[in-house]
């Protein structure tokens, strides 16, 4: 029983002390003036009965009600009932001073009548205070509490003749039930009707059950303000303990929602701040850092703006609004999906019925109160579908005194399947479950509506899930229950209670409400207590039961296994293979491993291994032989590896009886256990996982406790006493247990409390011994393996144990003062280890109730036990060391080249799968190659892995992977588990520019030192210290001695140096002019450019005076020169001058002044640049000794020298360096130039003026009479300052829209006259210097190029986009293709092609080119090869393709040996590839012109893979200069060396190609006068498959001596004897060569005549005879047939490889533009008018590689009338419009295939009406003609008729509208 109401308070309104314009609340009246002892007066109830602020109101409002909700510092909760109205404010209240109170009060009930009397209204400035009637009581009765005020005011308005001190007496002396209306023994007791003492009358209706809460009508309210989704979201809110703030005018609206929200956490309940309705004056209450629960008045919502944690829910509004940063974790689907789907149907039932044809009548809705219930229903079904079977995972850990339980969160996570589930996870580690489980896991107590669901009704709620309407009859039932558990007697609910009349609170009252008689109201409280304690109590027992366990938990979603489904067949082969490995039958285990090991990552698998191992312990233990405690450990390391650290699934709790049980004998006295060998796993360091355990071995012990068959003997069967015993449950035996509790004497509660706390201190020392079993490593001296775990480390700082002052903190510090892992000494590891197990003792054995005496003996224990077993360790370690190594394969011997050497034999690894799918059989299937086990080799050339995979299913394939060391870039130690024992082990990843990448852990038997020793060899190989120290040299040769190396040149000469130099260099060349061998060192670049100063007369001048005798012609050249020159004209540059027709070398003066280039030797001593050929070819005109001077404008003096020539338009291709900016040498020139007049920067540009002029002048001239209509007029946003005068005439390679401004009307050809002789294409930046021509015969073309470096970073992306080294995190093609576009590898080879496309263009149209880009030497050297590839099929053989790299990159000095890193001093530099971009390029024109090429795709690939190897000299170092300084160059002369390895790439390839078709095209069949114009659009590239393949069976197939493996017998003579054998055999892409394995048809024909000419005895004919033999029968068996030629024949198969690009150079009258239109993506307007502009685009050609026949794209067509040419007749024609390629195409009739004409859409000016001509049809309407205006003639069409006409000129107007 418990009193209705505690306190009653009377509150008025009172000046504030400080004098500020509020006023405040003060209690005038409180009964009982003292305090309840059982409950004490609670403080500040004046704020809470007006919230929003004391304040006097200018009218009478009418009286208010509402309940506030106090939280006393016990967390008991008081319910304050405040019932508030106004009186008419004294003047003292008015006037603001502060008097006493009761004084106040008197003067008042003097002068109340005299100044208001009841007829006259008060004067108009009156104010009316509020007063307060407060109810205060811990009972949540406000209906009664509302009644009881009303009555109380009722009194006092309306003057009844009844004593308020009676009734507010008889209100506080009121006494009833607490609940449970059904326990009592009558109606009577479980209503009570109270009565006042004012002729009323109250009935008090008690719940039923205490647990459940009462909600009256507040949810169904909460969900009609807020709506289904944001009443959702706040129930997740408050249960995951987020902030949750109420926002509404109404106080009764804020207590309702707060109250509702409540009802439906149950069974759970809030245990924060919880604030129904927080006064003004607390507002600051709002920023606390702790969840809770407030409702504030919307007046205040302002305030609560800046809150930014906080959930606001406007419940006027409607409205719940998320701060971004706060994440509200949604309940798990599909209970989030159901839960919304029944509130909808119990919410709004009319929904289900709305589309229905024949709706039934209208249901009859469900009352408010119900439908609050009916909401209850669907929360209390949630609740108990999410924590079903929750008592499964309940640990008893003591039952006596008092119950202690814990929950196990980690197997309730794991057993429902929500492991990841964010929701239950919070709420499971919420105080509110916290709370749950200490008040429900209680085995023996009163039950309710909750456990009988949770245990009983699961079944049928994932029965009625997908029958809606099953699941509202049960919604419904639920509701009926809670219904009446908050009204048991609906009967009896009559109320007769006085109410005031209406408008009462206008009427005048004659006088405030009095001041009470305090001695009578005590009186009547007293007489009643006294009467009360005379009486009996009245309090019933409450009944008690076993609370009910229900079935056991299932997953909330039965989810499919996926790709482990738990088969039986993956069950049974564990079990097979456990049982193999324990009756010593190895090899069937062996291979059954790599499928257990497989199985393993299924749940079920794993539960069926440890229950297997189970069965083979007995009496805890099990001693096994080596190789079975081998398969034992690499199993349960399998098992543990995809542990998390909760062990949701209890597999790490199966097994940690089992490692203490498996051991082996290492020697006699020493054993070693499994648990040594599987301690790298995160659970062992989760101090969560070790409470778990512990408290599950505790709950059975202490079963076992009370189990044990009484002493006394029972007369019952002792087999059914054990097999009932075995039913019952820990949980069963502690309701057992403490239902006798209370029945047991003093002695016999002792001596349980007693048992059960020793069985929880043996098992605190079991698991002592047991963590330090698991934690302390075998070898301790390896403390890195405690740091990396988890939890060690991070627990030092934050525990999470809930002692605050243990013990263990002292003990632990007194055995090892020294924290964390400083020192990697034994005391160290052991001293975290301590700390570790001490934190872990001192948490359990508190919450368990151990006592103090037994956990000070623990902290004395626990040192010594880790100290012991330390010692036994080191006994294992060492004895383990002994042990013969498990028998490992065999090392294979890797094959090696004729002069390769080993620099380190084998060292064992594991070669890991590096991201790359398919060696690991990933989608694309096949076997798992990878993991493989074998050896690293390294040697003087390679790194090479050889071994076979650790899969035995993939059988006994050997793995081979290797590359050039020259080729490594990037090398990085790594720490990866070892694939067979899952250790984790260092190792290396060494990524390779040739695409390989090599993954290795080290096994354990390569000691650190190995590796270290193993890094530092590939280190010094890979950077050697001097070039002559590569294997390219060291090949075959001793080195020379005596050489001291190269130093390398000083980038930035000091200034003192400067004169120096130039003096020495001057002498030099006064006393010989012929430098061979010797070192030359000219002047650098900086130096020429200083003029001498000219008052110093010194040897400096010198330089200049000589220069003509210097620089003398060939004729005057001595015989040593004579010498040189005869090797410099054998160079490659010279035949290919020679080819060209671009001059020779004549010896007589008078050279054929016709000729306008010729072949200078000025540079044969490299004086003049050092990085360019000895013979260069420069216009007719210009002397040698001008050169000099023309060269120091250039950077690195590489000044503009001929490079090709077309011989169709003669135009020739230049290259250089680019032009000199404002650098260094600029500073130079201004600081040392005195004299005001001409400068040497002026001169210097006038000698480059001069020179250009000369070249200019040596071409066949184009210009016409006018001559000066060139390619300007053009200024683009592009280039703007880089325009240096109005005349100046800049062409961009610009952008689309710049493009657009232009407008175009030049042909398709745009072979016009008018264009510059010369154009030079540089770099925007560089051309800032270069005067424009006066004369406009040269016009520069600003491009802007990416830089060497770019090329580094993009390769770099590229490498790691084809080899990623890791898996990608969603292995798909999408993220391949993700980071190719990344590295905008792809946009590179895009730009360089654009760009070489431009200048074929430029140079067929018979201007010639100069291409001046960065040094000369990178970007140059790509554009001028490509260009020349291009434009001269010549360059497209395989003789040509040599003669171009021999020409262009090595003659012209590409920095070979800089941009691969060769030697130590470029290792800073990194690996830069710019050849193998320039191959790229050629690789796609190869893929979009098969036939034009006499090389395969392999020709390139297999320079790509040399050019890097360093296995051969031609690609190495800078510069002819260098390679002539190390005597390179001319060795071979003379000495005809043998069988001697190929020292040159060229040599090898031809000696290759004599054996073998593996360079040569056999589509090769040109058209020799082809340019061709490749789709340079990034969607027209491919990867190059040089990137991507991989050949695993012999590593990269580039060394042609290795991949050629040995050759099979013959079928015939099989070596068994036995029957042939079929030759078929499975080709695996990633394994074998599929070229060698599957040769094209040409090869294996070849092949097979080599074969039968071999077997005929004769000697074999070479390939490339017998090929060109059939080809010539081929042609003359072509020609009576008609057919053509062969390769007519395969042009006509691919007649797209035919067209050119359109890439048009056009021009108008205006003035003219350059430009590369190549994006498709440019648009523009869409009038007739912007045809011109539409011209730009010339699209017919840009999508002729789309289609082949073409009739396949007709946009539009039918017949039209024709005029013909001049004097030709109309004729009708087929038309078809073809939008696709923007071409009008004809046909003489519809059938008909072959085109007779096309119109370029590209080239059309206007379409206008046209008029009828002389011939044309007679019938037709004027209306019906029209002309199609081209650039080159006019068209004149006649339709039908008028419509169609019509509709032809709009078909063709779109058309050119969309382009």
């Amino acid at each position: 029983m418990a009193r209705l109401a505690d306190y009653f308070v009377l509150v008025a309104f009172g000046p504030h002390p400080r004098g500020s314009g509020e006023g405040q609340g003060h209690i005038l009246q409180r009964f009982p003036e003292k305090d309840w002892e059982d409950n004490p007066f609670p403080q500040g109830i004046e704020l809470f009965c007006q919230p929003s602020g004391w304040q006097l109101c200018p009218e009478r409002n009418p009286p208010t009600f509402f309940v506030a909700v106090l939280t006393d510092i016990n967390s008991e909760r008081h319910y304050c009932a405040c019932l508030t109205f106004w009186e008419p404010a004294e003047p003292t209240q008015e006037v603001v001073c502060a008097e006493d109170a009761t004084e106040r009060e008197e003067e008042a009930d003097e002068g109340g009548p005299a100044q208001l009397s009841p007829a006259t209204p008060g004067p108009p400035g009156q104010l009316f205070a509020p007063k307060t009637l407060v109810l205060v009581s811990r009972l949540d009765h406000a209906e009664v509490f509302r009644n009881s005020l009303g009555l109380i005011y009722t009194i006092h308005v309306e003057g009844l003749n009844v004593g308020l001190e009676n009734v507010i007496g008889n209100l506080l002396t009121c006494i009833i039930p607490l609940a449970g209306g059904s326990q009592l023994d009558s109606v009577e007791d479980g209503v009570r009707t109270i009565s006042l003492g004012a002729g009323d009358r109250q009935v008090i209706q008690t719940p039923l059950a205490d647990s459940l809460p009462i909600s009256r009508c507040s949810v169904a309210l909460l969900f009609r303000q807020l709506g289904i989704t944001n009443v959702l979201s706040l129930f997740c809110a408050a249960l995951t303990e987020h902030k949750v703030l109420f926002l509404s005018r109404s106080y009764q609206r804020l207590s309702d929602a707060c109250r509702g929200l409540l009802a439906l956490l149950f069974p759970l309940r809030y245990s924060f701040t919880y604030v129904p309705i927080l006064p003004a004056q607390l507002l600051e209450v709002l920023s606390t850092p702790t969840p809770f629960i407030i409702g504030v008045n919307a007046a205040f919502q302002a305030e609560t703006q800046e809150l930014l944690d906080v959930i606001v829910a406007d419940l006027d509004g409607g409205t719940v609004t998320v701060p971004e940063c706060v994440h509200i974790p949604p309940l798990p689907e599909p209970l989030q999906s159901q839960t919304h789907s029944v509130l909808s149907m119990v919410l709004d039932p009319e929904l289900e019925l709305a589309d229905l044809a024949f709706p039934p009548p209208s249901t009859n809705a469900s009352s408010l109160k119900m439908q609050d219930k009916e909401l209850r229903a669907v929360f209390l079904r949630l609740f108990a579908q999410l924590l079903q079977g929750y008592r499964w995972c309940l640990h008893m850990v003591r039952i006596h005194p008092e119950p202690v339980i814990r929950f196990h969160k980690a197997a309730f996570l794991g057993q429902r399947g929500l492991v990841e589930d964010d929701f239950l996870m919070k709420v499971l580690e919420g105080m509110a479950f916290a709370g749950f489980v200490s008040e429900r896991g209680v085995p023996y107590r009163a039950t309710d509506l909750f456990d009988e669901l949770v245990a009983h009704e699961v079944a049928r709620m994932r029965a009625d899930e997908n029958h809606p309407q099953r699941v509202l009859r049960h919604v419904k039932e639920l509701a009926e229950q809670l219904y009446k558990n908050e009204n048991p007697y609906p009967a009896v609910a009559m109320h007769k209670v006085q109410r005031p009349g209406e408008a009462s609170h206008l009427r005048r009252v004659p006088r405030p409400f009095p001041r009470l008689d305090d001695g009578m109201v005590q009186w009547i409280v007293d007489q009643a207590t006294a009467k009360m304690q005379g009486a009996p109590p009245a309090v019933k027992a409450e009944r008690r039961t076993t609370v009910p366990s229900g079935p056991p938990m299932t997953a909330i979603l039965e989810r499919s296994g996926g790709l482990h489904g738990n088969s039986a067949r993956r069950l049974e082969v564990v079990r097979n293979c456990i049982s193999y490995v324990f009756e010593g039958k190895m090899l069937e285990a062996k291979k059954l491993l790599p499928a257990v090991l497989r199985a393993l990552k299924g749940r079920a698998a794993r539960r069926c291994l440890t229950q297997e191992l189970h069965l083979h312990v007995q009496q805890n233990r099990a001693v096994l032989d080596h190789q079975q405690f081998d398969f034992v450990v690499r199993m349960m390391n399998c098992c543990l590896q995809d542990c998390t650290s909760l062990d949701e699934h209890g597999i790490a709790a199966a097994l940690l009886p089992l490692v203490t049980a498996f051991c082996r004998k290492l020697s006699p006295g020493v054993t070693q256990f499994a648990y040594s060998c599987v301690q790298e796993h995160v659970v062992w360091s989760t101090p969560q996982f070790w409470e778990a355990m512990f408290y599950g071995d505790v709950q059975t012990h202490i079963r076992a406790l009370y189990l044990e068959p009484a002493e006394d003997g029972d007369h019952v069967q002792v087999g059914e006493l054990s097999a009932r015993e075995d039913e019952r449950s820990a949980l069963d035996v502690a309701s057992e247990q403490r239902r006798l509790w209370p029945t047991l004497s003093r002695e016999k509660q002792q001596e349980l409390v007693q048992k059960e706390e020793s069985t929880v201190f043996s098992q605190a020392i079991h698991y002592a011994n047991r963590m330090s079993y698991l934690l302390l490593p075998l070898d301790s001296s390896k403390s890195r393996l405690l740091r990396e775990r988890a939890g060690l480390g991070d627990l030092e700082s934050a525990s999470n144990s809930l002692v605050t002052s243990s013990m263990a903190g002292s003990v632990a510090e007194s055995y090892d003062t020294e924290s964390g892992f400083e020192d990697a000494e034994t005391c160290d590891v052991a001293g975290a280890v301590v700390r570790f197990i001490n934190r872990f003792v001192d948490k359990v054995c508190t919450e368990s109730g151990v006592t103090s005496d037994h956990l000070k003996g623990l902290h004395v224990m626990v040192p010594d036990i880790v100290q012991m077993h330390i010692e036994t360790l080191e006994a294992v370690h060492r004895e383990s060391k002994r042990l013969p190594p498990i028998q490992k394969p065999k090392l294979l011997r890797p094959r090696l080249l004729p002069d390769e050497e080993c620099v380190l034999d084998g060292l064992r690894v594991y070669l890991l799968p590096d991201g790359r799918e398919g060696g690991a059989g990933g989608t694309g299937g096949g076997p798992a190659l990878l993991p493989a086990e074998g050896a690293v080799f390294l040697t003087t050339y390679r790194v090479i892995f050889t071994g076979m995979p650790t899969d035995p299913l993939v059988g006994e394939q050997v793995v081979v992977r290797s590359f050039p060391v020259a080729a490594l870039t990037k090398e990085k130690r790594i720490s990866v588990q070892t694939p067979v024992d899952q250790l984790l082990q260092d190792g290396l990843q060494l990524r390779s520019c040739t695409f390989q990448l090599l993954k290795m852990a080290f096994d354990e038997e390569v000691g650190s030192d190995s590796a270290e020793l193993f890094r530092k060899q590939l280190h010094k190989l890979r950077y050697p210290p001097d070039i002559r120290e590569t294997f390219a040299f060291t090949l075959g040769s001793a080195h020379t001695p005596g050489r001291p190396p190269r130093t390398t040149k000083d980038k930035g000469p000091s200034l003192r140096t400067l004169s120096r130099n130039i003096v020495k260099n001057a002498k030099k060349t006064l006393g010989r002019q012929y430098v061979t061998r010797k070192k030359y060192n000219p002047p650098s670049w900086e130096h020429r450019g200083q003029p001498p100063p000219e008052d110093q007369e010194d040897e400096i001048s010198v330089l200049e005076e000589l220069e003509p005798s210097t620089l003398t012609p060939s004729s005057a050249l001595k015989p040593s020169d004579r010498m040189t020159m005869s090797s410099l004209v054998e160079r490659a540059c010279c035949r290919d001058y020679q080819r060209l027709g671009l001059g020779t070398l004549s010896s007589s003066l008078s050279r054929a002044k016709s000729e306008p280039f010729r072949i200078s030797p000025v540079n044969r001593m490299y004086a003049i640049c050092r990085s360019y050929p000895g013979l260069l070819i420069v216009p007719q005109s210009v002397q040698d000794n001008a050169l000099q001077r023309v060269s120091r404008c250039y950077r690195q003096n590489r000044f503009p020298v001929v490079c090709w020539r077309s011989g169709r338009s003669r135009a020739v291709l230049l290259r250089s360096g680019g032009l000199h900016g404002k650098g260094v040498v600029g500073l130079f020139k201004a600081q040392n130039a005195p004299s005001p007049g001409q400068s040497q920067a002026d001169s210097g540009s006038l000698e480059q003026e001069k020179y250009l002029q000369a070249v200019v002048s040596s071409m066949p001239r184009y210009a016409d009479a006018s001559g000066r209509n060139t390619l300007s007029g053009f200024s683009s946003a592009h280039v703007g300052s880089h325009v240096p005068s109005p005349r100046a005439r800049v062409t961009t390679l610009s952008n689309p829209m710049a493009a657009s401004a232009s407008r175009w009307t030049a042909p398709r050809g745009f072979l016009r006259p008018q264009r510059a002789a010369l154009y030079i294409i540089g770099d925007k930046a560089q051309l800032k210097g270069v005067r424009p021509d006066p004369l406009q015969q040269w016009e520069l073309v600003p491009i802007e190029v990416f830089e060497a470096r770019q090329v580094k970073a993009s390769f770099k992306k590229l490498l790691k986009a084809c080899v990623p080294g890791c898996p990608f995190p969603e292995p798909s093609p999408v993220s391949f293709l993700r980071s190719l576009e990344d590295s905008e590898w792809l946009i590179q080879i895009h730009k360089l092609l654009q760009v070489s496309v431009l200048v074929v263009e430029l140079l067929d149209s018979g201007s010639s080119v100069l291409v001046s880009l960065e040094d000369g030497w990178d970007i140059t050297t790509q554009v001028v090869s490509l260009v020349q590839l291009l434009s001269d099929p010549f360059y497209r053989t395989l003789e040509g393709f040599r003669l171009l790299v021999e020409k262009e990159w090595l003659s012209f000095g590409h920095r070979f040996s800089h941009r691969g890193a060769h030697t130590l001093a470029g290792q800073g530099s990194g690996f830069t590839p710019v050849f193998l971009q320039f191959l790229d390029c050629v690789h796609q024109v190869h893929l979009q012109f098969p036939m034009e090429f006499e090389f395969s795709p392999f020709y390139l690939k297999f320079l790509g893979y040399h050019h890097a190897s360093r296995r051969f000299r031609t690609f190495l170092l800078d510069s002819d200069y260098e390679r002539i300084e190390l005597g390179l160059l001319y060795e071979e002369k003379g000495e005809r060396r043998g069988a001697q390895a190929c020292r040159s790439v060229w040599e090898y390839m031809d000696r290759l190609s004599k054996r073998t078709p593996v360079f040569y095209n056999y589509m090769y069949a040109p058209e020799d006068t082809e340019v061709l114009r490749p789709y340079s659009n990034v969607s027209n590239l491919k990867v190059w498959d040089f990137y991507t393949e991989e050949t695993l069976a012999e590593g990269p197939p580039y060394d042609w001596e290795l991949a050629q493996g040995p050759p099979e017998p013959p079928e015939e003579e099989r070596p068994d004897g036995g029957a042939p054998q079929s030759r078929r055999r499975v080709v695996w892409p990633c394994y074998d060569s599929r070229p060698r394995a599957q040769p094209d048809a040409i090869s294996r024909l070849l092949e097979e005549l080599q074969r039968l000419e071999a077997e005929l005895g004769r000697p074999a004919e070479r390939w490339k005879d017998t090929w060109d033999r059939v080809k010539a029968a081929q042609r003359l068996e072509g020609r009576p047939d008609g057919r053509g030629t062969p390769s007519s024949l395969l042009a006509s198969s691919v007649p797209h490889h035919r067209r050119s690009l359109g890439v048009y150079l056009q021009e108008g009258p205006v003035g003219s533009t350059l430009s590369l239109s190549l994006d498709s993506d440019q648009s523009s307007g869409s009038t007739a008018s912007s045809s011109r502009q539409a011209a730009r685009r010339s699209t017919s050609t840009l999508y002729s590689q789309f289609q082949t026949a073409e009739s396949e794209n007709r946009s539009y067509e039918g017949t039209l009338y024709k005029k013909g040419a001049f004097m030709k007749p109309w004729k009708a024609r087929w038309f078809v419009l073809d939008k696709t390629k923007h071409q009008l195409r004809y046909y003489d009739h519809r059938v008909d295939t072959e085109c007779k004409g096309v119109i370029d859409l590209a080239e059309v000016e206007a379409v206008a009406p046209g008029t009828p001509t002389l011939g044309a049809p007679k019938t037709v309407d004027e209306k019906a003609f029209f002309d199609v205006k081209t650039t080159r003639r006019v068209y004149n069409f006649c339709a039908q008729d008028v419509p169609s006409a019509q509709q032809w000129v709009d078909q063709i107007q779109s058309c050119l509208s969309d382009a």
